[in-house]
């Protein structure tokens, strides 16, 4: 099985998108669209930035956490048959 990163939203950043003038606009949008579903290229593509640091720092702060989602290998799927 492959692990593959998504990042979420915390507690904490759910506080804060009701005051996007807390932690500016860039890391408001980068909340907004961090779902749990999204890994960080995604991100990176949606909002045509790279997030990397900004997703970090997000990530220090408290505001953004780093999800491990297993997803089977295209081989496990010939092994099981």
């Amino acid at each position: 099985m492959a692990t593959i990163e998504r990042i979420a939203k915390t507690p904490k950043a759910w506080d804060a998108l009701s005051r996007p003038d807390l932690i500016g606009r860039q890391a408001h949008t980068l909340l907004l669209m961090a779902n749990g579903r999204r890994s960080e290229k995604e991100l990176s593509l949606l909002l045509g930035d790279d997030v990397s640091e900004l997703a970090f720092g997000l990530r220090q702060q408290g505001y953004l956490q780093t999800m491990a989602i297993r997803v089977q290998d295209d081989e496990d799927d010939g092994a099981a048959a």
